[in-house]
């Protein structure tokens, strides 16, 4: 990875190996990276450049990463070439990652699942048991997507007092 720093060099490798387990692809979230560590906008070819990938793939990275929100192009007086930077602030960030797992992967479970409780029919004990869990799961995602909702409403300042505070939130509620 041209000109970066060790440091960079880690973050950007590990961003690239987390993406991987949350199902992002690798290059995508290395681009990602790199962006959000950039104190200034970068040209798709500088991309490709210092992280040693095709300007294809930087191409598709890119796309991804505007269809999520998390990347914008930008423009340069006196730059022909098109530049792109990402979301700086990490509240943000999160907050734009949160809403599309949520959008592509909580609702389109919540409407599978209420789909199949209202398609098991019958009285018979593997019914009966089928629809059961159809609805504890179903409970259990609509209380994910319920405590989202009331969490995205929130202000970032309140989020992070909410999250100073996760110690005091354990001692308020009671051990099992």
């Amino acid at each position: 990875m041209a000109g970066l720093s060790p440091a960079k060099q880690r973050l950007i490798l590990h961003w690239g190996e987390m993406g991987d387990r949350w199902g992002v692809n690798r290059t995508v979230a290395q681009v990602h990276a790199l962006l959000h560590l950039s104190p200034v906008p970068l040209t798709a070819e500088e991309i490709a450049e210092t992280l040693s990938v095709a300007r294809s793939n930087v191409s598709t990275s890119i796309r991804e990463l505007q269809s999520w929100g998390l990347v914008r192009p930008v423009q340069t007086l006196g730059e022909r070439r098109q530049q792109f930077e990402s979301v700086k602030d990490v509240w943000e960030m999160f907050r734009i990652i949160l809403d599309q797992r949520k959008k592509r992967e909580i609702d389109p479970t919540l409407q599978v699942l209420r789909e199949c409780i209202s398609g098991v029919e019958g009285k018979d004990g593997d019914s009966v048991y089928a629809r059961e869990r159809l609805r504890e799961l179903e409970d259990f995602f609509s209380g994910v997507d319920t405590i989202y909702s009331e969490l995205r409403q929130l202000p970032p300042s309140a989020l992070r007092r909410f999250l100073k505070a996760r110690g005091l939130i354990r001692k308020l509620m009671p051990a099992k």
